[in-house]
């Protein structure tokens, strides 16, 4: 069989690169049909995605550069690689929290800014250090929006550290909350959060109903020098409105990792130049996930981690198996089981399962699948996509 082609659009760490066999998979910069598409932060909206395109890998959690809606309408999955940077982004997150905690911003400038001979730096040392008394972060409050993998690891360090912590997060998952220390302390409402913190640390995604989550009506149910921190998206605050209150010095510090023209040179802004995924482990740990979801989906049609589609994993039972996505409509398994019917195919194993308007079906069936077979299928209204994927498409390499 041909190799695969991935066309790899940014730098993927190797260690997820070499988990695609040389014998099945050819890697390019620039390839005119690939089969799938590798990226981290290349914008696509205005990329010509080739009709070639069956999937699209992001090392990384948002997709905000991805045309994620244009994609599902050709049946392409979008996978994503959450929690696999979670834990880099919670160390940013302390680090955030410490540095306005102990008014470390200032005290490296002044310290960065001492001369003189040793007598003069120790008397400077000593009349202005006082300017730069903090606070401990232990008996203080944290309150935590948003309760995914990053949000619960940030929760549970802030409690090994003393702190009180408050969550609120209205979608949260079951597994999530499965992860979720005991002692954190459920808030019914963002504001009831807002009012009862010293710390607020924001983690969700940037949707419509998240857009300037945090806006002045927010800002002025907090507590006065209380500090806010985003590791999120820029946008999941309105920055008019943080500056506005650092200004008024109802806000101490706002700490993100996102430059911007409205932040840059503002007083109590701690900002960082998008570090959060940014160590080794992390890249590492996306490239390898985000590789290994891509090839199962592939190889074996298996759907982990996608934002527009719903996870579906089928053992595999018989050695021929169609992938079909389709909108979610009735009577669509019905007439995908009487098309194959038609062809004279005996279904072995088949799963579905929907999400939202996209529906995704893996059946295996017990001889092999004809190419007019896969026309009949994506003849059906509703289908957006069909994929023969027999078992030798999984033997690369």
């Amino acid at each position: 069989m041909p190799a695969l082609q991935i066309l790899v659009l940014n730098q993927i760490s190797p260690a997820g690169l070499k988990r695609l066999p040389e014998a099945g998979y050819k890697l390019a910069k620039e390839c005119a049909s690939p089969d799938a598409i590798l990226l981290r932060s290349q914008d696509l909206h205005a990329f010509a995605i080739a009709p070639s395109v069956k999937a699209v890998g992001r090392a990384g959690a948002g997709t905000n550069n991805i045309p994620v809606d244009a994609l599902s309408r050709r049946g392409v999955p979008v996978f994503n690689t959450p929690g696999a940077n979670a834990n880099a982004v919670k160390e940013l997150v302390l680090a955030g929290m410490l540095l306005a905690a102990r008014n470390l911003p200032g005290a490296l400038r002044f310290a960065h800014g001492l001369a003189g001979n040793a007598a003069a730096i120790e008397h400077a040392v000593e009349s202005g250090k006082k300017s730069y008394a903090g606070i401990e972060l232990a008996h203080h409050t944290l309150g935590v929006i948003g309760l995914g993998k990053v949000g619960c690891l940030v929760a549970d360090a802030a409690i090994r550290l003393g702190m009180q912590v408050l969550g609120y997060d209205p979608d949260i998952t079951v597994d999530a909350a499965w992860s979720l220390p005991a002692q954190v302390k459920k808030a019914h409402s963002i504001e009831e959060l807002l009012k009862a913190s010293d710390f607020v640390t924001l983690h969700v995604p940037l949707l419509d109903v998240t857009r300037h989550l945090i806006r002045r009506a927010s800002v002025e149910k907090m507590k006065r020098g209380a500090v806010l921190l985003n590791f999120s998206r820029d946008a999941v605050v309105d920055e008019a409105a943080v500056v506005h209150a650092l200004a008024e010095r109802t806000l101490k510090y706002y700490v993100c990792d996102f430059p911007s023209p409205a932040l840059a040179g503002a007083e109590g802004v701690i900002v960082l130049p998008h570090l959060g995924a940014s160590t080794r482990e992390a890249e590492e740990n996306c490239a390898v996930m985000v590789v290994d979801q891509v090839r199962d989906y592939l190889e074996h049609g298996n759907i982990r981690n996608a934002v527009n589609f719903p996870d579906v994993v089928m053992s595999r039972e018989a050695p021929f198996r169609v992938a079909i996505a389709n909108a979610n409509v009735p009577n669509m398994l019905g007439q995908i089981s009487t098309a194959m019917a038609k062809a004279g195919l005996n279904i072995h194993n088949m799963m579905n399962k929907s999400r939202g308007d996209m529906a995704y079906t893996l059946v295996d069936v017990d001889s092999p699948v004809d190419a007019s077979v896969v026309a009949a299928l994506a003849a059906i209204p509703g289908v957006l996509s069909v994929r023969y994927v027999p078992l030798e498409t999984a033997s690369r390499g």
